[in-house]
């Protein structure tokens, strides 16, 4: 992961403006606004833990990064369906004491606005019991194909944010809406942090 974290860091000029509160042992579930393929090397590199990411399926069977997957024991996702082997391999993560990595968003942004997300994070959570922390990325790699977005230099900033406090009693349909509610708005609030940075920056 050493690696990864100096290519990142240099090559993709990847800045931290508020680290990771993963803690350092034990399960956890990271979540993050989606930009493109390259994000869970850019993530990966700004967390000192490893990752266990769920992730589309035709990413991973890219031959050129299917190395750095399979390091990552990162989990392919069939994104046609409702993909239970996957599901069940992040249980198995979370149950073992890794940190699972989540786009819950379920597919790249093409705007600078963030997509309606899924309830599987929420279920896995109440499940689990596991807390979920919010993260917020962005960069000059949004738009681009994933291998020209790792082959040539890009700019990238990360937030990261407390966990995300949300009732943990049923998985009713309510419950899951209002974990699922609170997840998202978490990552607004990293969002809107952001950008007031940038504005700032600008004057």
């Amino acid at each position: 992961m050493s690696a990864n974290r100096l290519f990142c860091r240099t090559f993709h000029d990847v800045r931290v403006f508020t680290p990771s509160r993963l803690p350092r042992t034990g399960p956890a579930i990271l979540v993050c606004n989606h930009i493109s393929g390259l994000d869970p090397m850019i993530l990966q590199a700004a967390c000192r833990r490893t990752i266990v990411w769920m992730m589309a399926s035709e990413y991973y069977r890219i031959k050129s990064l299917r190395w750095f997957y399979e390091v990552i024991d990162a989990i392919p996702v069939d994104r046609n369906g409702r993909d239970m082997t996957a599901t069940r391999a992040a249980l198995r993560a979370l149950a073992s004491g890794r940190v699972l990595g989540i786009f819950p968003e379920g597919k790249i942004e093409a705007e600078k606005k963030l997509l309606p997300i899924q309830t599987g994070v929420a279920m896995m959570a109440i499940k689990t019991g596991v807390a979920v922390h919010p993260a917020y990325l962005d960069g000059t790699q949004r738009g681009h194909e994933m291998v020209e977005a790792i082959v040539h230099p890009r700019h990238a900033t990360i937030r990261f944010g407390p966990a995300v406090e949300f009732a943990r009693k049923s998985t009713s349909k309510e419950s899951l809406e209002q974990g699922t509610r609170a997840i998202r708005e978490a990552v607004g609030v990293l969002k809107l942090a952001t950008e007031v940075a940038g504005l700032s920056r600008r004057r």
